[in-house]
């Protein structure tokens, strides 16, 4: 049964939105012959894409078109309910989706995510760039059926819309998730039944979509197809798949970058992290074992309602940071020795969650040391490199041991940039679903 229902304004946006579902692994259907639907027959679809004809028509006949196929369609297992728009706002815009939203309900708000990074197309300040220019000294403006006058989302909307009209712009995007999910409940609150977005990248989608998840507010996507393919990732898992394919990633860096790329991260994502007390793995055998099994207690606890879970040393924070070489004399080791000790630590953790836990399909790693000792825990013999996901993060596939073929991206714990982290969970999601 269908979870996503797409209701596009034309064959060609309703075509391009299923090839993101299906790029996905979604199994997407456009529907073609409307007068011989069966939605029977689309019993093994993920997705169900619904063209209406309804850009260059009059307003209200597009309402009730749009009006009558979310009625069709609407069905209490929906989990993504989908407006796609035409990526330079052309259209009817306004009274499709209050079409959508009237025959939804009033606990639906629409999620305007009107960004197409991919070609271009960003919203900063609330106003539509299209390869950097104005949409409104675009082509788009003398359309001879849809021209559009301002490169104002809002403005385009309120002409069209009933409904009262709010935007977050790029500086409320990033405040992260929990901050978004705060604002769409205080807007749905104040009566708007319309929430625009400012969105310049893949990323600030992901955000998005995080934010509008944890608000629990019912919604629509009202996109041009990419935001609702990345919110679809984190809603829906495709029929083909049985099983969760999880990611588990294991950080034990100790520098500012990585402690960035993870602040990053979590404002990001929807995942369950546990740190872990290294003074406890360095202190004695025993409290090593008992710090060792509540972390991965507590992660096998709570994962089930997570795709990724982190497991992180605490000395990526500054204040939790040890002193090697006092820990070194105690035990008249070197430091070496207990770096390698808390490594070892971190690769007994990974090692018992991936055993006791096979729906961990994927695995994240950062810092080369941490790396080394997780291979050496899992008695593999390599790693067959794949791809580059960004520059000194690399992406492939374990050989031998008692993990061969897990999908791998490790990364050295001062590569990147503030994204780079999110860029290599990401791509590791989209591996396990190919």
């Amino acid at each position: 049964m269908a979870e996503c229902v797409v209701i596009a304004d034309d064959l060609t946006g309703a075509n391009a939105t299923g090839v993101l579902l299906k790029n996905s692994n979604y199994n997407a259907y456009t529907v073609l012959n409307t007068e011989r639907l069966d939605l029977k027959l689309l019993s093994d679809s993920d997705c169900i894409i619904y063209p209406t004809d309804s850009r260059a028509i009059d307003s209200s006949i597009a309402y009730n078109r749009v009006y009558n196929v979310a009625k069709l369609l609407k069905n209490q297992k929906i989990r993504v309910y989908s407006k796609r728009i035409d990526s330079t706002l052309r259209g009817n815009l306004g009274s499709e989706t209050d079409a959508f939203l009237d025959a939804l309900g009033e606990d639906f708000v629409a999620i305007v995510a009107p960004c197409f990074p991919e070609a271009n197309r960003i919203v900063s300040g609330g106003y539509m760039l299209v390869n950097t220019v104005p949409l409104h000294k675009t082509a788009a403006s003398v359309d001879p059926k849809n021209p559009v006058k301002t490169s104002s989302v809002k403005e385009v909307f309120e002409i069209q819309t009933k409904y009262p009209v709010a935007s977050l712009f790029i500086g409320d995007i990033m405040k992260g998730k929990e901050f978004i999910a705060n604002k769409i409940k205080e807007f749905k609150k104040n009566g708007f039944r319309i929430i625009i977005f400012d969105c310049i990248s893949k990323e600030d989608l992901d955000v998005i979509a995080s934010g509008v998840i944890d608000s629990k507010i019912p919604f629509i996507a009202v996109d041009p197809g990419t935001f609702t393919a990345t919110i679809s990732r984190k809603l829906i898992t495709p029929n083909e798949i049985r099983s969760k394919n999880k990611v588990l990633a294991t950080i034990g860096s100790v520098n500012e970058v990585a402690k960035l790329q993870v602040d990053e991260l979590f404002l990001a994502q929807a995942l369950y992290n546990v740190y872990v007390n290294t003074r406890e793995l360095v202190e004695s055998v025993e409290k090593r074992k008992q710090e060792v099994n509540r972390v991965v207690e507590e992660i096998l606890e709570n994962c089930t309602d997570y795709d990724i879970c982190t497991v992180i040393g605490d000395g990526i924070m500054p204040e939790n940071r040890l002193d090697l070489n006092n820990y070194a004399r105690r035990f008249n080791m070197t430091s070496d020795d207990i770096s390698n000790y808390i490594n070892d630590s971190l690769a007994e953790i990974t090692y018992q969650i991936l055993v006791k836990n096979h729906d961990f399909k994927g695995l994240y790693t950062s810092g080369g040391d941490i790396t080394v000792a997780i291979s050496k825990r899992f008695k593999t013999y390599g790693i067959r490199l794949l791809d580059e996901v960004v520059p000194l993060a690399s992406y492939g596939e374990f050989i031998g041991g008692d993990f061969n073929g897990l999908n791998v991206v490790t990364k050295g714990g001062m590569a990147g940039d503030k994204n780079s982290l999110i860029h290599c969970i990401q791509y590791l999601k989209e591996k396990l679903f190919m």
